[in-house]
């Protein structure tokens, strides 16, 4: 892990860790940015999905003509 100085704001770190529920700056700071990737990646998935990344999963749902459930008895 790379040893890095930089500057942070306070309050939005105290935010961060309270939102997260870590003790450690260095533990707030590394979920914040996973967090971050994880929202990043999840968004492009949902984008691609819109976009039509799985077509033979879109549209209605056609009943199989194979497949008929069974009748409730009354």
């Amino acid at each position: 892990m790379a040893r890095t100085v930089i500057d942070l704001n306070d309050e939005m770190l105290a935010s961060a860790a309270e939102i997260f529920g870590t003790k450690t700056k260095v533990a707030t700071v590394n979920a914040a940015l996973e967090d971050a990737i994880k929202r990043r990646k999840r968004q492009a998935f949902f984008d691609w999905l819109d976009a039509g990344g799985l077509p033979d999963l879109t549209g209605p749902i056609e009943p199989d003509p194979i497949y008929e459930p069974i009748a409730a008895a009354a």
